[in-house]
């Protein structure tokens, strides 16, 4: 019997998109508050790599929260339900920020943001999921892109916070704890996807892991799902997050405060996530408009290393199109929901992107550890090169990704 047809504005997609507003704002406050917050725990603010260190290892342990969370809440999402996943991740992640506003050493702040990944990790994938089933294929486009577009000003929401608690880092981590506690009410009127209660009542596995490596086929299209999302990240993670450091490089003194540059950087990765939705509908293809979004990724990348970016104004202009060229991370995310059968969707839309956030740390390795500290190369150098070998396997991967446009979604992976 045919399902009902629902909605474009459906209180799903609503919920889903307010999920992920509190998501991102819980995820992105770190790099927000990322100075004061270890100057308050201790760091010496004069000792430029006692905070690195500091700011790479609480990163770092934040990201491998979301690459653990992201498998054990992909297999919750298929063998439990999508909607098991939304409510659990967003207790667990709720909790997670308001302790994050009593650390009072690195070592804790990493142990809270280490947990508090663990529960961000189920947010995004289980919204796109059961936004991708509930919507027909001509609409799931543009309802996951305004999932995530409407998500991601949730960076401008925990900008706006710190700047109105008068910088309080410690206040703005309890607060966006109680807003996830607050949307738990909301999501109990949300209905579960119907393509799961199907593949719930019959005997196919749900959510085996193994079953992305122990075929062939499904295993490179895991991977290239994975790799085509890299350039948000090394942006995010590298450019925008240290440009004050590369706007001393590049100009000289100046009065950055990567917490802007970050909330500009998602202001144009969210009107981006929303725009590309109606690209791919206009082009027909996902492929097309991720290609348009790369070149722009592209651009970006020459103008924020070129001479041209010698101003603080022109660092927030670049950084806030930057973010604008990479806002292709609905249509990834959407496009590594629609490689997979209803059987292991949920575990592949949750883990493609949580993998994505957990390469930053090999970014990192590569950009820091091996070009800066091993090789002795300068931070330019070493972002420059770093950046064109992530635009290099992301290109590649893209061109051998299947085309998901016109792809129906009920079928399972046997």
């Amino acid at each position: 019997m045919p399902r009902k047809e629902t909605p474009l504005f459906s209180l799903a997609l609503i919920v889903a998109a307010l999920g992920y507003f509190v998501d991102i704002y819980d995820l992105l406050l770190f790099t927000i508050v990322r100075e004061p917050s270890l100057v308050g725990i201790g760091v010496d603010k004069n000792n430029a790599r006692e905070m690195l260190t500091a700011s790479t290892k609480i990163i770092n342990w934040q990201m491998l929260g979301l690459l653990i969370g992201g498998i054990v809440w992909g297999i919750m999402g298929d063998k439990k339900g999508r909607l098991s996943v939304l409510f659990g991740s967003i207790l667990l992640y709720s909790v997670a920020n308001f302790l994050t506003g009593f650390v009072q050493t690195v070592d804790q702040y990493a142990t809270a943001r280490f947990v508090a990944g663990l529960g961000l990790a189920g947010e995004l994938g289980a919204g796109i999921t059961l936004v991708s089933e509930l919507l027909p294929k001509e609409k799931r486009g543009i309802g996951t892109s305004l999932v995530a577009g409407i998500g991601l000003f949730g960076a401008v929401g925990a900008y706006f916070t710190f700047e109105f608690t008068n910088e309080n880092w410690r206040l703005c981590y309890q607060i966006g704890g109680g807003l996830g506690i607050l949307l738990l009410l909301l999501r109990i009127k949300v209905a579960e996807s119907g393509m799961f209660h199907e593949v719930k009542a019959s005997n196919v596995s749900r959510g085996n892991m193994l079953m992305f490596i122990n075929d062939r086929r499904r295993f490179r299209k895991y991977a290239l799902a994975i790799l085509i999302g890299l350039p948000t990240w090394y942006v995010i993670g590298v450019l925008v997050n240290l440009s004050n450091r590369f706007a001393g490089e590049l100009y000289g003194t100046n009065a950055i405060v990567s917490g802007r540059a970050i909330m500009w950087a998602y202001v144009g990765i969210a009107l981006g996530d929303i725009g590309i939705g109606f690209v791919s509908q206009a082009f027909r293809s996902r492929k097309k408009a991720l290609y348009l979004f790369y070149a722009l990724t592209i651009l970006g990348g020459v103008l924020f290393f070129s001479s041209w970016n010698n101003s603080d104004f022109r660092m927030y202009l670049v950084c806030g199109y930057l973010g604008f060229s990479t806002g292709f991370w609905a249509i990834f995310v959407t496009m590594g929901a629609e490689q997979f059968g209803t059987n292991l969707r949920a575990t592949a839309a949750t883990t493609i992107p949580n993998m994505v956030r957990g390469a930053l740390p090999l970014i990192n390795l590569m950009f820091k550890d091996l070009f800066q500290d091993s090789w002795g190369w300068a931070l330019l150098q070493s972002a420059i090169v770093t950046g064109i070998l992530v635009m290099a396997i992301t290109l590649v991967a893209a061109y051998f990704t299947e085309e998901t446009f016109h792809k129906d979604l009920n079928y399972v992976e046997e």
